[in-house]
């Protein structure tokens, strides 16, 4: 597939890369002692050997502290700062990923069967909540569609659902009725064979930290944040399109498709502009782009949709 795209700048072309080596180098003893980060367990530790994604966005990637104390992770809380205060309860060694439905070879997978052979890449990915506020983040990762042909998509399978972990024992979040636990989530085949879709394992070179979904979730650029979701444990490929929680628990406000569109409002907001977090009390609101601003990649997979909708 054609990836259309401007020219856009890395990470190091906005910070030296000097710099950002030893960022990454002190990440591990400093930040996380001093920010109170919980990184994945021992089958994740460590720095993360990747390469540089031509996909990347030329957007400057907030700042660590955003990126780790600013989440929705109902799991650890309903608060934005919560996650970063409890998700360190949450153990991600070992952890398996059951991957069953329409694949020709489905099974319990481990995480580090998961990664073996993969290449990861950093892409640097604008992310838009439905909240209407937003960030950049320099995601570490790899395409879903390496795994789904790994695993070999059988012929009527039209939409991949994912799951994320339940475990009320170490997420206190799901003590509670907020939602219909476990969280789940959904993309048609095409969504997820897409090059930008990916499943990240890493952030700023490192490990995820448990509140940002570790050790694996989804990252979906151009969709509302709440389709990427964390810390997955089942991914089943079906015919149906699959329940999916928001969507279910309030379809008039979070459709399934959940693209992000200027031009359809929430009923309760407008989505014509976001708050960029951590850009400053005057900086900080921006218009909202078609598709988060990755309409050249992905129009095409909603031609004849009508996009006033919300689906």
């Amino acid at each position: 597939m054609i990836i259309k795209r401007t020219p856009d700048l890395k990470w190091h072309d906005v910070t030296p890369h000097n710099v950002y080596l030893s960022r990454r180098q002190l990440l591990r003893s400093a930040v996380a002692t001093a920010a109170g980060i919980a990184f994945a367990g021992p089958a994740m530790a460590g720095m993360l050997d990747y390469r540089e994604s031509p996909l990347s966005t030329s957007d400057k990637p907030n700042d660590l502290e955003d990126i780790t104390h600013y989440n929705n992770f109902y799991e650890f809380g309903t608060g934005k700062e919560d996650p970063a205060r409890n998700a360190h309860t949450l153990t991600t060694d070992p952890w398996s990923v059951e991957i069953g439905g329409l694949v020709e070879k489905p099974g319990q997978y481990g995480l580090e069967d998961i990664l073996k052979n993969v290449s990861l890449e950093e892409r640097i990915y604008r992310l838009r909540c439905v909240e209407a506020w937003s960030m950049v983040i320099p995601w570490i990762g790899f395409p879903l569609a390496d795994l789904l042909n790994r695993v070999g998509v059988r012929p009527g399978a039209k939409y991949v659902a994912f799951e994320t972990l339940l475990r009320p024992e170490e997420m206190p979040g799901q003590r509670g009725n907020a939602l219909n636990w476990p969280y789940r989530e959904g993309l048609r085949l095409d969504e997820a064979m897409h090059p930008l879709t990916i499943l990240a394992t890493g952030l700023y070179g490192d490990p995820l930290p448990n509140q940002n979904g570790a050790p694996l979730r989804l990252v979906v650029p151009w969709k509302y944040g709440f389709k990427s979701i964390k810390s997955i444990v089942k991914i089943t490929l079906t015919e149906e399109m699959p329940y999916a929680t928001w969507n279910q628990l309030q379809s008039s406000e979070y459709g399934f498709y959940a693209n992000v569109n200027p031009e359809v409002d929430h009923p309760r907001w407008s989505q014509a502009s976001e708050r960029r977090i951590g850009a400053g009390l005057f900086g900080g609101r921006q218009p909202t782009k078609m598709f988060n601003g990755y309409a050249d990649q992905v129009a095409h997979l909603y031609s004849g949709m009508d996009l006033r909708k919300l689906y």
